[in-house]
């Protein structure tokens, strides 16, 4: 069981989990995409989402996060976010 709380500000908490094993596309000499399936639970209930990330690893190898993006996880926007990418 998730516990949750509000804020200073009385703004419901989130709490974000991975669903599963992200997965990583590495490109250029540092950086890397992240690409994850994840969920959002509040006392409202839950959202389902991808994610996908803009990386990079330090020099001790730890990842660092630079920006995202995140969209419902719905069939339908799956597919024209996939038709729109393999026009380009």
């Amino acid at each position: 069981m998730t516990e949750l709380n509000e804020d200073e500000a009385g703004r419901q908490r989130v709490k974000f989990e991975t669903i599963g094993e992200p997965l990583k596309i590495p490109f250029g000499k540092n950086n890397f995409l992240e690409i994850a399936k994840k969920k959002a639970i509040t006392d409202e209930g839950v959202n389902e989402f991808i994610s996908i990330s803009r990386g990079y690893y330090l020099q001790d190898k730890t990842e660092r996060f630079k920006k995202s993006v995140s969209f419902p996880n719905e069939p339908e926007i799956k597919k024209q976010l996939m038709e729109k990418i393999e026009s380009f």
